[in-house]
């Protein structure tokens, strides 16, 4: 009998890994912690007059929010140290080539590593010979304008921190850019024109206002403000502190580009179906949760392959979620579909992210893409075949993949849920992207959920998916996994660690000696607790359970298997 002392966690290691599992109120539901904003406003062409009026509105939005802004127009300031005291780098009207190479050099790489650019009105018309300015940064470079008039702003994302304020629609005068190019295949469009309000736009669809994710920093863009009265409207002061946050990292957004969706609610309900006690109220364009237990389900159509998005706030500890695979004939019973859960606080598997009461999210992930209660967060559920992602702000916190027989997610309707009393939840902008067929299905399968075995053992570590891998693997050893059919499969990958010789996996169909459709060298990676990833693709058209076999030219505890995925 082989020894189970090998690794793993001690008493007390076990007890911090469930006490961590458990979500608890964190700094990042106080206020933002201290930080330092740079405003740049170099001009080598026009310039405009609102500038200093500009850095110190945003000298006074960090006084109120603690951060504090250094001033400058002197481009010596950008070289890699002085850039690194800074969370964000605001271009506050800035006009023609400001930098030179090497500065440009280390703006570019101050960003990608995780700094925040923000663009304000004229930094569109900066620095054109430089393409990662005008792709990653700007977004789109200035072409022209008409004369300063006012205009109808349409706000497009009610959920990012820089324009949740506003109002669906918003009349305001400004100098209106037209830009050499359109952003919206490479941004995520925040707010656009209304060209049929004012005279002298030229792109039709006409974005003023984006964002978007750039490496591991972030980009901000508006067109506004080139008015010295601009930097004293509330709704433009706002605009311009929840642009910094997110610049800076504080505020969490979804800010990838966003094409294809059709709305199924943003201030009408046609289509739905309340089920249940309690009902949503529906004003400004949100729908709030009062009473319950109940849900309100898309009864007009369900869905099979497709990515949902909606915007969602909690007032405080507050419960609600939204469902996949809901049945027409019976939407309340929620045991055939899945949720999705949104609940401040909560055990692991009940929490923000989770599916409820099956799969925990990533906790870390989930806490740093999150937004506090009283703020604005965006889901988005992607459904492909039994698969279900689930993106927070943008971030993968969850990846389900259900092996259950009595439920489904290839199709189904989807509902939001109003929990009861004291729960109160709002909605906004669910929209959503039919997939037009399920394309590549994966499958991801914790590598101890096996259902036959031979020598193989659960083994605890903290730093795998669950807590825990498939391990004490010997030569010879194999796993059975009775829920994965090996027809149509294409690709397998595997997240393993190894302290032993390592090995190979096969991926075998039927048996553990039947048809080879593949297999993967595993490393040594150094200790038990190095996870890394191995892929091969498969061949052969057997329709059997998969099974993976395990061999190697070494003896002794090969490697563990955390999670394994077969695409299809």
């Amino acid at each position: 009998m082989r020894s189970l002392l090998r690794r793993g966690l001690t008493a007390m290691g076990a007890a911090t890994l469930v006490a961590a599992t458990v979500l608890v109120p964190t700094a990042a539901q106080a206020a933002d912690p201290a930080y330092k904003v740079l405003v740049f406003s170099k001009t080598a062409g026009f310039r405009h007059d609102a500038i200093p009026t500009g850095i110190q509105t945003i000298r006074d939005l960090g006084a109120a929010n603690n951060f504090t802004v250094t001033a400058t127009e002197d481009a010596a300031a950008f070289t890699t140290g002085n850039l690194a005291q800074y969370k964000a780098v605001v271009f506050l009207s800035t006009t023609g080539d400001v930098l030179n190479n090497t500065q440009q050099a280390a703006f570019e790489s101050y960003v990608n590593g995780g700094g925040g650019y923000f663009g304000v009105h004229a930094a569109a018309d900066t620095e054109y010979d430089w393409p990662y300015y005008g792709s990653n940064l700007a977004g789109a470079w200035f072409k022209g304008h008409p004369a300063p008039q006012q205009a109808t702003v349409k706000t497009e994302d009610r959920a990012h921190a820089a324009t949740a304020h506003l109002a669906p629609t918003w009349s305001r005068s400004d100098e209106w850019y037209n830009y050499r190019t359109n952003p919206r295949s490479t941004a995520h469009v925040l707010q656009t024109l209304d060209e049929g309000s004012y005279s002298g736009g030229d792109m039709g669809d006409h974005p003023i206002t984006w964002c978007r994710p750039v490496a591991s920093g972030r980009s901000f863009y508006t067109g506004l403000g080139h008015t010295i009265a601009s930097y004293a409207e509330p709704g433009f002061r706002t605009l311009l502190l929840g642009g910094i946050r997110y610049a800076a990292g504080m505020a969490k957004a979804d800010c990838r580009p966003e094409t294809g969706y059709t709305p199924l609610y943003n201030g009408s309900t046609t289509g739905w179906t309340q089920t249940g006690p309690g009902s949503f109220t529906n004003s400004d364009s949100t729908l709030t949760s009062t009473g319950g237990m109940g849900v309100l389900w898309y009864s007009a159509k369900k869905f099979a392959a497709y990515s949902l998005k909606l915007d969602w706030k909690l007032a405080g500890d507050d419960n609600s979620g939204v469902f996949v695979g809901l049945p027409a004939s019976d939407p309340l019973n929620t045991s055939k579909g899945y949720e999705v859960q949104i609940d401040a606080t909560d055990s692991a598997d009940r929490t923000t992210g989770s599916v409820y009461a099956v799969k925990s999210a990533d906790i870390a992930a989930r806490d740093a893409a999150l937004n506090p209660p009283g703020a604005w967060n965006t889901y988005e559920l992607l459904v492909q075949g039994e698969r279900l992602q689930v993106f927070l702000n943008g971030t993968r916190i969850n990846d389900f993949t259900n092996t259950n027989p009595a439920r489904s997610l290839r199709e189904g309707h989807i509902g939001i849920q109003n929990h009861g009393t004291g729960d109160d939840v709002a909605f906004r902008n669910i929209r959503i992207k039919e997939l037009g067929g399920t394309g590549p299905v994966t499958q991801t399968v914790e590598g101890e959920a096996y259902t036959s075995t031979l020598g193989v053992q659960p083994a605890d570590h903290g730093g795998a998916s669950g807590g825990r891998t498939a391990g004490y693997i010997d030569r010879g050893d194999w796993a059975g996994y009775s829920s994965v059919n090996t027809a149509g499969a294409t690709a397998f990958s595997a997240r393993v660690s190894s302290a032993g010789p390592g090995g190979t996996i096969q991926i075998r169909s039927g048996s553990a000696t039947g048809t080879l459709l593949g297999s993967v060298n595993v490393p040594n990676t150094g200790s038990w607790d190095t996870f890394v990833n191995v892929s091969t693709t498969l061949t052969g058209s057997a329709s059997g359970p998969l099974f993976l076999a395990f061999t190697s030219t070494g003896t002794g505890s090969l490697f563990d298997v955390d999670t394994f995925t077969i695409t299809k």
